[in-house]
């Protein structure tokens, strides 16, 4: 297994590299960028003193150099103005949106990030999986007529009308401050327990609403699964020697049927962060889904290409932990080479 490791920790540093460099041809590809543009403007204004920071600027970061020595300044292989200072380095670079370190701009929403999409997936997988279970053991009973209508609505509400919805009624019925992932008295203070207490009960309209979709989704998947592997020779066999139900379920069918969902955990947080763009729009969550989306329309590339790069490595990352449990569940799989 380590020696698996080792492999998948080269081929995932050569694919975050080609990642990195379609990532700053993407960024480069409308023309102009943040500061050229701010120029325009500041010359168009006559305000020499500002237009000259934003030259600064420019020299500072490298923006006047060619276009592959700015990609190797930025990833840290190639000196810039400050040295070698780039990605590898630990320097994200500067936000010229906001004034500030890309590291100051989303370091707090980079925890929050992912303090929401993983209660996203534990949520995803509580509530789909024993509805899953129940649904495929008893067909077309009323509970699975019941589950294929809640994945049926699932599937077909919008998530910002529903985020709407909970805000709405949470503020009613129980008193939850609307928007944000904590009572606003609690911003600037030290963790404390009222404080947990407050980021639990605000992750409670996100959690459902952005992981409706992939409940509803998981539940119908896992349902069809389950269905074949309970027709399979294995199973039956397994039940004419005499095992009991829940063990039969448990040790053959259900582990086959979670191969799919497992391996699939490379893309899910990528895609929750993506996904979740608009409902963190509407619940103003402070994570990196609207940074991005303002980065991207105003060409702050440092700060948009960090972002970029911060998905690509929870990608690979999950692909990664993706495959050692597939490997887990699943004594068919092998990691050595197939000897012929």
């Amino acid at each position: 297994m380590i020696l698996y490791i080792l492999r998948r920790s080269v081929t995932m540093i050569l694919t975050l590299l080609a990642i990195s460099a379609l990532v700053f041809i993407v960024i480069k590809l409308p023309p102009g960028d943040f500061l050229s543009n701010q120029i325009a403007e500041l010359r168009s204004q006559g305000d020499p003193s500002a237009v000259a920071k934003a030259e600064f600027l420019r020299t500072q970061y490298g923006l006047d150099r060619p276009v592959w020595e700015q990609y190797l300044i930025w990833i840290g292989a190639w000196p810039g103005p400050n040295g070698f200072s780039g990605l590898l380095q630990g320097d994200w670079g500067w936000s010229f949106e906001f004034q500030r370190p890309v590291n100051d701009v989303v370091g707090g929403a980079l925890g929050l990030t992912l303090l929401v999409n993983i209660a996203v997936v534990i949520f995803v997988h509580v509530v789909a999986i024993p509805i899953a279970l129940y649904s495929a053991t008893r067909q077309y009973s009323w509970g699975d007529y019941a589950a294929t209508l809640l994945g049926y609505l699932g599937l077909a509400t919008p998530n910002f009308l529903l985020a709407l919805i909970l805000l709405f009624y949470l503020n009613r019925w129980f008193g939850i401050s609307i928007g944000g992932m904590m009572d606003p008295r609690f911003d600037q203070e030290p963790m404390s327990m009222a404080k947990l207490q407050s980021i639990g009960s605000h992750l409670i309209a996100p959690v459902i609403v952005i992981g409706l979709g992939g409940t509803a989704a998981m539940i119908r998947r896992m349902r069809a699964n389950l269905l074949d592997e309970l027709q399979k020779q294995y199973t039956i066999t397994a039940r004419a020697k005499g095992m009991k139900p829940v063990p039969a379920l448990v040790k053959y069918p259900f582990r086959m049927a979670l191969n799919p969902f497992v391996a699939d955990i490379g893309n899910l947080l990528p895609h929750l962060i993506s996904g979740s763009v608009l409902v963190s729009l509407v619940l103003s969550l402070p994570t990196v889904g609207p940074v991005l989306l303002q980065a991207l329309k105003q060409q702050d590339q440092f700060l948009a290409g960090f972002i970029l790069m911060f998905v690509a490595v929870l990608t690979v990352v999950g692909m990664l932990l993706s495959d050692l449990l597939l490997a887990a569940i699943d004594p068919r799989i092998r990691f050595g080479r197939r000897r012929g």
